[in-house]
């Protein structure tokens, strides 16, 4: 089993969707990552900051996963990331309400010792230079390196996220995001233009309509599966990252074959992170409902030829 170091955001959110609404619950890229990895009882490490008001007990729920938080640094005299959102009735577009960056605006990432020769580092969505100082604190170049980014980094900070996409071996991005970043609408021109960029891979989500990854002059799709309830997209990116990192650490083999068994699992683990608000599916999921989930993929695109 290979270590796995994970960076992102640990936060509050406060969600409003068609199906109802709530105050503070726990939150961030780093937290939903955690919980997705923690399905394959990887030796993970967060790499965060929280302050004062972020409760022991949360901390505590992720030490119980069996992930190191030995690194989510406590501002005592800060405030946690916050962050407020609203969505649409269709859930697929948003408004942000409220975003307090708080003790994130000062965040000084330190990889713990023991992690510096993580074999997997997953970076989840921040400013691209405090993904790049974890990619410089490695002691040597970890066997994968993923990178989760976004448009506002593309719009704000365009050279920093350049230099960090030229450092890792896959980049998941959504099509919008990849349209941007590329300035191409075909999504096949888009993902080998980023390949020419650094990146080996690249996984381009489409929400409900799964996720399509590109290696070389080879594709893979993998479908969402269609739910009957869904209640809150919020963090389901951030849970198939850490579903597809969390099974690639776990096997500890990063061929394009293995990388397609990683989409799946993350697409199946997003797929339970929208059945209820904020984390409270993945912190309640276990491994017999994630092994039924997979079959069901599977059943869904498999068929026969004459």
């Amino acid at each position: 089993m290979s270590k796995l170091v994970i960076v992102g955001t640990v936060a509050f959110d406060a969600i409003e969707t068609p199906f109802g609404k709530t105050d503070k619950i726990l939150g961030g890229a780093a937290t939903f990552i955690g919980l997705a990895a923690s399905q394959f009882e990887v030796d993970g490490a967060i790499v965060s900051v929280v302050g004062g008001d972020f409760p022991k007990e949360y901390i505590a729920m992720l030490e119980n996963k069996g992930l190191d938080v030995s690194s989510l640094e406590v501002v005592k005299d800060g405030k946690t990331f916050f962050w407020s959102g609203k969505y649409s009735h269709d859930m697929n577009t948003r408004d942000t309400l409220v975003t307090d960056l708080n003790v994130l605006a000062d965040f000084n990432p330190i990889v713990p010792e023991n992690y510096k020769d993580a074999e997997v580092v997953m970076l989840g969505n921040l400013h691209p230079l405090v993904q790049l100082s974890v990619i410089e604190q490695m002691n040597k170049k970890p066997a994968l390196v993923i990178l989760d980014t976004m448009n506002f980094w593309m719009d704000s900070a365009l050279d920093d996220l350049m230099k960090v996409i030229a450092k890792v071996d896959v980049i998941t991005i959504n099509d919008e995001e990849a349209r941007q970043l590329t300035g191409e609408y075909s999504l096949v021109v888009a993902a080998k233009k980023i390949m020419t960029m650094g990146p080996k891979y690249v996984v381009i989500k489409k929400g409900e309509h799964g996720a399509l990854m590109f290696y070389q002059d080879e594709m893979f799709y993998a479908p969402a599966l269609p739910l009957e309830e869904v209640f809150d997209p919020t963090g389901a990116g951030d849970t198939f990252a850490g579903g597809f990192a969390g099974y690639l650490a776990k096997t500890g083999d990063y061929s394009f074959g293995n990388l397609k068994k990683a989409i799946i699992y993350g697409s199946a683990l997003a797929s339970f992170c929208v059945e209820k608000f904020g984390t409270e599916r993945m912190v309640n999921l276990d491994k017999d409902e994630l092994f039924k989930r997979i079959l069901q993929f599977k059943s869904l695109t498999q068929f026969d030829l004459d």
